[in-house]
């Protein structure tokens, strides 16, 4: 029976309207996989011999730290990771064991590449371990247990995949706990670190873990057996009703109009929630870059890409999927007499406001100086003259439907991948810094500051002939735009 699922699978796979895509996009991700494959590599075989020319016990060292590796495993799962489904609909109506389905569905989790990508850190390390003479025994049930952690964390995801928020708490704890670390206050290692060394020092501790697997996917298995029938999610789902009529936007007529809508999806959908999360995220992307935390980051010229990212977050992650966020009604709102500068209007006047706000909040930057700050005010500046053009004309060759239910996706979707919006999206980074590396070597950081300020001022100046060219090419694409959010495969 499993073979016959695996033959659905693979014929769903070259069966899908979006096959094309789908085998472009793996290959692209393929690349990718091998990027960090070999990363994950180069740390597996070289952290020991970098922790020993530290004078630190390697394997000591690694047990210390391995509380923040399972925590972050369990943010980025939260935010990435999708979970693998099958239409088991088609399914129930023949002889086939609930149980055979809910264990299929839950093994394609187990090869997903967030498992995967583990092992080829673990092994190197480990095998390194064992040569430079690590007894076998406790190497292999150290591996066997932290391996059992990090697949604890896949069927956690699975299980808390239809919870808000979860992704903001996970990771505002891991980033309160780092920060307590880093200055002395509280030090959660001290805590955690001796039971990752009785993992490695002893015969029985590993079993905890491996326990805790064995409890978590019975207990996943469980629930998803139980809600396995025909009519599950076709149920109606009693919710308080809550209105709001936000009447003070009415002034602003069409617009006003517009932004209400907007403005009560963000409030009310998970999607859209976890994109306000991802933004808030951006907001402290700047750590990085003006604190000399990475080597690599600790150059003026940078610094511009910072500001850009620091004050655009909600730019960014939101203003890439306009209309996407109205896919589910796009095709009504298209039989409606509503002006296309109307609409693309409001999501520019949601981003800009956005972008004010976020420059407002981000003054806590001026902590590391003026001139700090002052680069992510200019950021702003081409942000609201610039790229909030070049994502609205983005969004017109994007058509990506969104599922409001899912925050699985935030960051971009496989139908998000076309020429037109990378070479559109070319401009948003790539241009501030050329920009800002001309006028500072040239004249100096302040004109290479001024630069990138007049590139905004200057797009916002042609705001409206822009918007003339951008409606024309969403009316050019607009039943290109319609077919695709009716796609369903």
């Amino acid at each position: 029976m499993i073979q016959k699922f695996l033959y659905l699978e693979w014929k769903a796979f070259f069966r899908s309207a979006s096959f094309a895509t789908n085998l472009a996009l793996k290959i692209l991700m393929g690349f990718v996989a091998i990027y960090f494959i070999l990363i994950f590599l180069a740390l597996g075989v070289g952290a020991f011999y970098i922790l020993k020319k530290m004078n630190l016990d390697p394997i000591v060292t690694v047990n210390q730290f391995l509380i923040y590796y399972v925590l972050m495993d369990l943010i980025i799962r939260l935010l990435l990771q999708k979970i693998p489904v099958m239409n088991i609909r088609p399914m129930l109506i023949f002889p086939i064991k609930k149980s055979t389905i809910v264990h299929f569905s839950l093994g394609k989790t187990v090869l997903s590449f967030f498992n995967l990508v583990h092992c080829f850190f673990l092994i190197p390390f480990c095998v390194v371990l064992i040569i430079e003479g690590y007894d076998v025994v406790s190497v292999m049930l150290w591996y066997t247990a932290i391996f059992s952690l990090l697949f604890t964390n896949n069927f956690l995801n699975i299980l808390l995949s239809n919870k808000d928020n979860l992704f903001a708490i996970f990771l505002a704890l891991a980033a309160i706990l780092g920060g307590l670390h880093y200055y002395g206050l509280f030090n959660i290692t001290e805590f955690t670190a001796p039971f990752f060394n009785a993992i490695f020092n002893t015969y029985w501790a590993f079993a905890i873990p491996v326990l805790v697997l064995i409890v978590l996917y019975y207990i996943t298995f469980q629930y998803f057996k139980k809600n396995l029938y025909l009519d599950a999610g076709l149920s109606n789902k009693h919710d308080e009703a809550k209105t709001e009529e936000l009447t003070w936007l009415n002034q602003f007529g069409t617009i006003g109009t517009f932004l209400k809508n907007d403005i009560k999806l963000i409030k009310r959908n998970k999607r859209s929630k976890t994109t306000v999360g991802l933004s808030v995220m951006f907001l402290f992307y700047g750590f990085l870059f003006f604190t000399n935390g990475i080597e690599a980051y600790n150059n003026p010229i940078m610094h511009i890409f910072a500001g850009i990212f620091v004050s655009g977050g909600f730019l960014i992650t939101f203003g890439q999927f306009v209309p996407s966020w109205d896919s589910a009604y796009y095709q009504l709102m298209m039989t409606q007499n509503i002006p296309y500068k109307g609409y693309l209007s409001s999501k520019w006047w949601l981003m800009v406001i956005a972008t004010i706000v976020t420059t407002t909040i981000a003054s806590f930057y001026l902590y590391f100086g003026w001139q700090v700050y002052l680069t992510i005010v200019v950021g702003a500046i081409y942000n609201i003259g610039v790229n909030s053009h070049l994502v609205l004309l983005g969004g017109a060759y994007t058509k990506t439907p969104i599922d409001l239910s899912s925050g699985k996706g935030a960051f971009g979707d496989k139908k998000a991948f076309n020429v037109k919006t990378m070479l559109i999206s070319l401009p948003q980074l790539g241009l501030p810094v050329l920009l800002y590396w001309a006028g500072s070597t040239l004249a100096g950081a302040n004109v290479g500051l001024a630069i990138v300020a007049s590139a905004g001022v200057i797009g916002f100046a042609f705001k409206d002939k822009v918007f003339t060219l951008i409606e024309k090419i969403y009316k050019s694409e607009k039943y290109a735009t319609i077919a695709a959010y009716k796609q369903k495969g």
